[in-house]
């Protein structure tokens, strides 16, 4: 039996690699991706959601979700991703019509439907999971599982010194979903950061696949790559959501795991959407999240090359 899977996107350069991942992954079936506003406004991410769906010859249900914070204004992240969250090089990312269901009523309604059998796949700011936790709160405790890319584990963020994008975007959401009991994982900025760069050698690897998904993954990343390497931050660009994508695939891929509690602040400074995470106890808390340390970069690769071939 294929395992069910719901995958929320903001649907840019990366996310779009971890979608050709799980769409191409023999033992799961994607019951729906669901669209919010993230890297591009939600309109856009749809469009490249759908794109992508249709290099793969695929035709799953996808949703439009909530294009807004909760309690803040969206900023984006067009200097990353490009203003089309593509690239910018030139992709025909128009003329795809979703579904006409709201993405919070169609997770609600599926993880009813299949109570315990669905993996949540959460690659974006967490909008459209908190608002399904407020109108159904006991949704969280019929997940399968839901494996996050968003936070930091160990080390710095990439939009303050301590704060990753997904979690800074809605912080409001990101605690929610924390706070809800979902049997969550976690897979932070940091594990990208370490084991998912990929420099000019690195892309070259993946083109040597000679496919048009293989080439298509490593063009939509024009920009991403330049701000890398502009930034000074890392030697290329990383891919935060495939690799995250690939601990929900196959479980062995995390290779150091340790529970514990996460608490998302919602500061106005820094510190805005940082996950302070309590390794040692001092809080008195009970863990409410597994953080992934450590993955296999070897079977990541392996995972990524195969769904491009």
């Amino acid at each position: 039996m294929k395992r069910k899977f719901i995958i929320d996107t903001d649907t840019a350069s990366d996310d779009a690699v971890a979608l050709i991942m799980a769409m191409n992954y023999p033992d799961v079936e994607i019951e729906g991706f669901t669209l919010v506003a993230g890297n591009v406004k939600l309109k856009q991410g749809i469009q490249n959601a759908m794109y992508t769906m249709s290099l793969c010859n695929k035709n799953i249900p996808v949703y439009p979700g909530i294009d807004k914070p909760m309690m803040r204004t969206l900023n984006t992240a067009d200097h990353v991703h490009g203003v089309d969250g593509m690239g910018d090089i030139g992709l025909p990312l128009s003329g795809f019509v979703p579904e006409k269901k709201h993405a919070v009523s169609a997770i609600i309604e599926k993880i009813n439907q299949f109570p315990n059998e669905i993996t949540l796949v959460c690659l974006a700011p967490l909008t459209n999971i908190a608002v399904a936790l407020l109108m159904d709160s006991s949704i969280a405790s019929k997940v399968k599982e839901c494996i996050i890319m968003g936070g930091v584990g160990k080390g710095r963020g990439n939009v303050t010194p301590i704060a990753e994008y997904n979690f800074w975007a809605d912080p409001e959401a990101a605690k929610i979903v924390f706070e809800s009991g979902m049997p969550i994982k976690m897979v932070g900025w940091d594990i990208s950061r370490k084991y998912a760069v990929f420099d000019n050698e690195d892309a070259n690897k993946i083109r040597e696949l000679g496919t048009p998904l293989a080439n298509f993954s490593v063009d939509i990343q024009k920009k991403c790559d330049e701000y890398a390497r502009n930034s000074s931050l890392i030697k290329g660009f990383d891919l935060p959501d495939p690799i995250a994508m690939a601990v929900a695939l196959d479980k062995t891929i995390a290779t150091e795991v340790k529970k514990a509690h996460v608490t998302i602040l919602t500061n106005d400074d820094y510190s805005r959407g940082q996950s302070a995470i309590d390794y040692t106890g001092s809080t008195l808390k009970k863990p409410n999240a597994e953080i992934v340390l450590k993955v296999d970069r070897k079977g990541f690769l392996k995972i990524l090359y195969e769904s491009l071939s």
